[in-house]
């Protein structure tokens, strides 16, 4: 039976839900990119200070402040929805990045910012525990990764949506309001969370929600006999699920991968501007009475429009990672073969980007197809990473290990993000920087088939806790 038949017959508002998820995780990402977009713009108004010198490095402390603050948010994020409930938990932490989004206008020095920066990465982590649970809580096993992978594309559509609107607002009314702007977005979406979201219970009570509908969405007979036992749903504290490999295999995972995205987020657009500052460098020493634009030497190549493709690739790869183990469960295939068979596939295409550095050589457009290719997989990898929360916890502890994970993987952001500077640091010095990248793409390239291999010594079989 296809995908619309099914919704045909038994109903479709489980993904008005999930679009809700995806607008919110758009304006998260966002919310996140002002920054980067109006660096030199803000370095310009003095905003790291007065010495060109120090500006990088005082920059570098703004980052560093919300990647800390991002690590610390996610443990507490998962434990604050699980305890307050998913309506008002995404809420409060949608209203505390909006009002630290807009607090940046407020903010002409780099202390202020680093604040202000902090308080958006504490509440921006609420985002995907409180999205994994509403996946979670609104959708069967066999429809979570499609479901995870449409909400998580929201990640790559506002990267790309913010280099398109950001310059403009900031050109045309100062760099203030391109913070305030972007910040009053969420409120929008507060008015359509609160008319439309409840659990299915609720709805089903008040007549929104088909019989049909609710009874597909509690069709995993391993989950209701769960909750069958667990009447009393109690909280599970930290400690409990620090004990359990299944918690373990999906800090392991986070930490190995989630890494390479924000290398590709911070490092991306600098590998880029260093290919085309490489051929300018040896085709001027080819040609040294060359007098017309670099824009138009052989193999030079406009450098955001670059990251934008990258971007709406992975917004491809997020879609078509949910769509893959949903062909095979509906083939036959059980939900945990499916899931890591998937996974297992994913894993493979990242290789690709062991070439990019000499890819880059002959053209820095064939660096960008395999880049492309790695940050499609990664997203693929993503929707499904985080469906295996909710393929192994009950409902009531997946926020809590959702926040676990995802604290593992801003720390390893911030472990690559130390390592790539002090790496590519080292090989400038030696005037080759080509080769710093080429050791990191290494690391990028054979992240996801460690993590895999990793995650299946810790749980052989992704399957319902049944204990806790």
């Amino acid at each position: 039976m296809s995908f619309n038949n099914i919704n045909e017959q038994i109903g479709k508002y489980r993904w008005r839900i999930c679009a809700l998820v995806f607008f919110a995780t758009t304006v998260n990402y966002l919310d996140r990119n002002v920054l980067g977009l109006l660096k030199e713009t803000l370095a310009n108004d003095g905003v790291f200070g007065p010495v060109k010198a120090l500006q990088e490095l005082y920059y570098s402390y703004v980052v560093i402040s919300f990647q800390i603050a991002y690590a610390v948010g996610m443990l507490l994020a998962g434990k604050f929805i699980d305890w307050i409930g998913t309506k008002k938990g995404y809420a409060v932490s949608l209203i505390g990045w909006s009002l630290a989004a807009i607090g940046h206008a407020f903010g002409h020095t780099t202390a202020s910012f680093g604040f202000w920066r902090a308080a958006l990465g504490i509440s921006e982590a609420g985002n995907f525990p409180a999205a994994n649970k509403t996946i979670a809580v609104w959708f069967p096993k066999k429809e979570r990764a499609f479901a995870t992978g449409l909400y998580n594309s929201g990640a790559n559509v506002g990267a790309i949506i913010a280099p398109l609107v950001v310059p403009w607002i900031a050109g045309h009314w100062g760099w203030e309001w391109a913070f305030i702007l972007t910040g009053l977005i969420g409120f929008t979406w507060l008015i359509f969370w609160f008319r439309t979201y409840e659990s299915p219970k609720n709805k089903l009570a008040s007549g929104k929600l088909g019989q049909a509908e609710y009874d597909h969405i509690h069709s995993d007979k391993d989950e209701q006999e769960a909750e069958a036992k667990d009447v009393s749903a109690s909280k599970v504290s930290w400690f409990r699920l620090l004990r359990y490999r299944q918690t373990w295999a999906f800090f392991f995972g986070k930490f190995l991968t989630d890494p390479i995205w924000w290398f590709f987020l911070f490092w991306l657009p600098a590998f880029l501007e260093g290919e085309n500052a490489r051929k300018i460098a040896d085709y001027l020493a080819n040609n040294p009475g060359y007098a017309g634009e670099n824009a138009d030497i052989p193999g030079i190549i406009l450098w955001p429009l670059a990251v934008a493709i990258v971007y709406t690739v992975s917004t491809f790869g997020s879609i078509l990672g949910g769509w893959l183990p949903k062909k095979f469960i509906n083939g036959g295939m059980d939900a945990n073969k499916a899931r890591k068979t998937s996974m297992f596939i994913y894993a493979l295409f990242p290789l690709t980007v062991l070439f990019a550095s000499r890819l880059g050589e002959i053209n820095t457009w064939f660096a960008v197809f395999t880049i492309a290719i790695a940050c499609a997989a990664h997203q693929a990898w993503s929707a499904n990473i985080f469906t295996t929360v909710s393929d192994m916890f009950p409902k009531k502890a997946v926020a809590s290990v959702t926040g676990i994970g995802g604290m593992a993987g801003a720390i390893g952001g911030m472990l690559i993000a130390w390592s790539a500077g002090l790496l590519l640091k080292h090989f400038a010095e030696l005037g080759k920087i080509e080769l710093g990248y080429g050791i990191l793409f290494i690391v990028c390239g054979s992240a996801y088939l460690l993590a895999w291999i990793v995650m299946h010594l810790f749980v052989p079989k992704f399957k319902q806790i049944s204990d806790l």
